[in-house]
């Protein structure tokens, strides 16, 4: 009698064959994501609106009446609160790290691209970014901002920050599902790399050697910032290429950006169809 060898089934990949599907699917869970976060409460969507304003008000009071490390940078204040935005941002982005083990349930019954997951975790910050980008922009009005033809590099930026965070967030879910680690891990790197990146303070306020600005601008953040800032706020303020000490300083973060989507889908790709199986 002979015996048959049982043959492991493959689980849905990462796009599930259809990017129709994917994206339909990843703006559901986005937006139904997006309005369950607010369901119940009084003030709904003003909340997103002032968590970062809260943040911005400490931190402002604190850096501007006691250490005073913002009363030579010019537009200060405008530059922490678009800063507190955007490392919000990519803070509530690469939060998707435990995406897939929170979805657990909907992982082990339904097959679907798996790569949804931790994207429309991604768009839900997007959301919220788009939200709070109307605030930076009225506040830097208000405060005497006033636009100038480098504003159009803004959308590239956050475009740039996108990526970045959608390449890490889909790294961080496919290893969180095998490794419970990585999230504590990333926590302790997110609070590192929030007073390593020039979100509280200008980078030319850094009274240090050359090398450790150049050092501080090798990260990927920290570049986007420090660009942002350069274009949409003050363009008096140093480009992250000045603050990098030459252009070509800035292959690296570039590099750091790219290589993030590239590994992230690799590891991603390879995981999904044995997700619900690990989980």
């Amino acid at each position: 009698m002979s015996s048959s060898r049982a043959v492991p089934i493959a689980g849905p990949s990462a796009l599930g064959g259809s990017f129709r599907r994917f994206a339909y699917l990843a703006a559901t869970l986005a937006l139904t994501d997006f309005k369950l976060r607010f369901f119940g409460s009084a003030l709904g969507y003003v909340w997103q609106l002032v968590r970062p304003l809260l943040l911005f008000g400490v931190l402002y009071f604190v850096f501007t009446r006691f250490v005073k490390i913002g009363e030579a940078v010019a537009f200060y204040p405008v530059m922490l609160l678009a800063n507190i935005v955007l490392f919000t941002f990519f803070q509530e982005g690469t939060g998707a790290v435990s995406s897939m083990v929170d979805r657990e349930s909907l992982v082990r019954k339904i097959q679907f691209p798996r790569a949804a997951v931790p994207v429309a975790v991604v768009l839900t910050a997007s959301f919220n970014l788009a939200l709070n980008s109307l605030v930076i922009i009225a506040f830097a009005l208000a405060s005497g901002v006033r636009p100038h033809w480098t504003w159009v590099q803004a959308p590239i930026l956050i475009a740039a920050l996108a990526v970045l965070v959608t390449g890490l967030a889909m790294l961080l879910s496919a290893l969180y599902v095998r490794y419970r680690d990585v999230k504590p891990m990333w926590e302790v790197a997110l609070q590192l790399l929030f007073y390593a990146t020039p979100v509280i303070y200008a980078i030319e306020t850094i009274d240090a050697h050359d090398t450790i600005k150049r050092l501080l601008m090798l990260n990927p953040v920290a570049t986007i910032l420090e660009q942002f800032r350069y274009a949409v706020i003050d363009p008096n303020a140093p480009s992250a290429a000045e603050a990098a000490g030459g252009v070509v300083w800035l292959l690296i973060p570039a590099g750091l950006t790219i290589a993030s989507v590239v590994v992230g889908w690799i590891v991603f790709q390879r995981a999904a169809p044995r997700i619900a199986e690990e989980l």
